[in-house]
């Protein structure tokens, strides 16, 4: 195993950092747009880094890296808070897609996911996205509806697929063009979960921004009445609980990694505001007792960075993608998630701390940063439920003796 960054692993970092530290849209900007991000940064990400097509193939029009390459870029991309199509697109979308869809889908919808003109979005409830992508639980239960009320129910017309119901607080689902909507179907003797293609602009689709705790993580309301959709796969025998479990385990890699990145750079502010401010004649940075504090979060940061690029490492193989996630991926990317939030969380409320009565006004951004580990713990936790995720998958425990097993 070879621990070191590439050169190319290098420079897509440092590139990606340089454009976004140099963008002219500020992100308090950015998420007031419309669709919640900046349409131009979008484009650059996407033109002069291939972004969207990172961990594509370049048989879809991808860039052919792997999981670990996308990860290191989302640790730049979470440092800024950038609000981008990026995770609901890149991240989650995608290798679904990848996993279920068939030959003429990928062929039809993979490039343009690739070059950016398509955003899309993984219409998962935020209430249920963590037991989707089975970060917290098994996923083979009715979280997308349990055949009586809620969620989205679809059934066979005519040789197509109808689809009612609504879908709450999903990731990007006011502005995404293509939207991938699980469905409950089968009533109780056949009930199953299934995906479903629907595009942004269907007919009886009815979709409007939601707010949300951390506005650069856009949220919508989906509402179907009889929107006739796509089946994403070549039959409904398909085993979508099992072909969204790796796509879990490669989003909890990705926002670990971006979750670090945001703890670094609240990290970076906080000693540098305790450089420059002064008490009783001197640097209030000069106080041990500040400096055992910032040494703490420190080395939970640094821990958690450590987790973060195994689990990355491990999503994507021993050897690279071509060899598929490593053992015990699944586990390691949940616990690498529990403790990146720990540590952004620590970070983000230190910052607010040191900062004293500047660290609680709006116009600082150190609460966007707490907003955002709270905002990742409500979405992708809470952290508790992702280590008993990670000590289950792990086999750490016999439930049938509730002893640990040796």
């Amino acid at each position: 195993m070879d621990v070191a960054f590439t050169p190319e692993q290098d420079g897509i970092r440092r590139t990606l950092r340089d454009l976004l530290d140099g963008h002219p849209v500020p992100v308090r900007e950015a998420v007031d747009l419309p669709g919640g991000h900046d349409p131009g940064l979008w484009a650059a990400l996407a033109g002069r880094l291939g972004l969207p097509g990172l961990a594509l193939a370049p048989t879809y029009g991808g860039v052919g890296g792997t999981a670990t390459d996308l990860a290191l870029a989302g640790e730049e991309t979470g440092r800024a808070l950038t609000p981008s199509p990026l995770l609901a697109t890149t991240v989650l979308a995608a290798p679904a897609l990848l996993a279920l869809g068939t030959d003429a889908q990928r062929a039809r919808l993979l490039p343009a996911l690739a070059d950016g003109t398509l955003t899309a979005a993984l219409a998962a409830p935020g209430t249920a996205l963590a037991t989707a992508l089975a970060l917290t639980g098994d996923n083979t239960g009715p979280w997308s509806g349990d055949g009586r009320a809620g969620g989205v129910q679809a059934r066979r017309e005519r040789g197509g697929w109808r689809l009612y119901g609504e879908s709450g607080q999903v990731l990007d689902g006011h502005s995404a063009g293509l939207l991938l909507v699980p469905a409950h179907t089968g009533g109780y003797a056949r009930s199953r979960t299934l995906l479903f293609l629907v595009p942004g602009d269907a007919p009886g689709l009815t979709r409007v921004r939601q707010t949300a705790l951390d506005a650069t993580r856009p949220c919508g309301l989906l509402q179907l009445r009889d929107v006739e959709a796509e089946l994403l796969g070549e039959d409904d025998t398909v085993d979508v609980p099992g072909a969204l479990a790796p796509v879990g385990a490669g989003a909890a890699a990705f926002l670990a990694c971006e979750a670090v990145g945001a703890a670094g750079r609240a990290l970076e502010l906080t000693v540098g505001h305790v450089r420059r401010r002064e008490q009783f004649g001197r640097p209030i940075g000069s106080f041990q007792a500040l400096q055992h504090r910032l040494a703490d979060v420190h080395v939970h940061l640094e821990a958690a960075r450590s987790a973060a690029y195994y689990a990355a490492w491990a999503a994507a193989g021993p050897e690279g993608a071509d060899d598929g996630p490593a053992p015990a991926a699944d586990g390691a990317a949940a616990l690498a998630l529990a403790h990146a939030l720990d540590a952004l969380r620590l970070a983000a409320a230190e910052a607010i701390q040191f900062h004293g009565g500047l660290g609680f006004t709006w116009e600082h951004d150190a609460h966007l940063y707490f907003k955002r580990a709270a905002g990742d713990a409500l979405l992708f936790g809470p952290v508790h439920r992702l280590r008993a995720r990670a000590a289950e998958t792990a086999g750490l425990f016999d439930r049938t003796r509730q002893e640990v097993t040796v």
